[in-house]
């Protein structure tokens, strides 16, 4: 697939994965997500959460490699497909790129627009996109 097809696949998926390392190994949890040109921005949402101080920050400030995973998935497995997006994240708890990411995020998600994330956003910089799919024509 090219870059373009990736990205495009990528984008079309509403939620993906998001892997950090951690210090005990790593670590996977689903995100919601806004996509623009090689530019992953996910937010910390207000959703009830044991705590603030949530993990995948921590391992994010000790180590800001991340990976992205978008999949499709349906009965018929001529229909597969998954793209990975590697990159730098960053996490903005104010200012103009938070700001940003929420305007995008709002802009994909209509949850977004009637209630607006109060918590910091993580800025995912992609430095390579891989895939793979069961039908290269779909």
């Amino acid at each position: 697939m090219t870059g373009e097809e990736l990205r495009r696949r990528f984008a079309q998926q509403p939620v993906a994965r998001l892997a950090t390392a951690g210090p005990a190994g790593p670590r996977i949890v689903p995100i919601t997500y806004a996509l623009v040109a090689d530019r992953i921005v996910t937010a910390i949402d207000d959703k009830p959460k044991t705590t603030t101080r949530l993990r995948r920050l921590k391992d994010i400030a000790n180590n800001p490699r991340v990976a992205v995973l978008a999949d499709h998935y349906q009965d018929d497995w001529t229909q597969l497909w998954w793209v990975r997006a590697d990159g730098v994240a960053e996490v903005h708890h104010q200012g103009t790129a938070h700001e940003r990411a929420l305007d995008q995020l709002a802009a994909r998600y209509p949850q977004y627009r009637q209630e607006r994330p109060q918590g910091p956003v993580i800025a995912i910089t992609v430095t390579r996109w891989s895939g793979w799919a069961a039908r290269a024509d779909e």
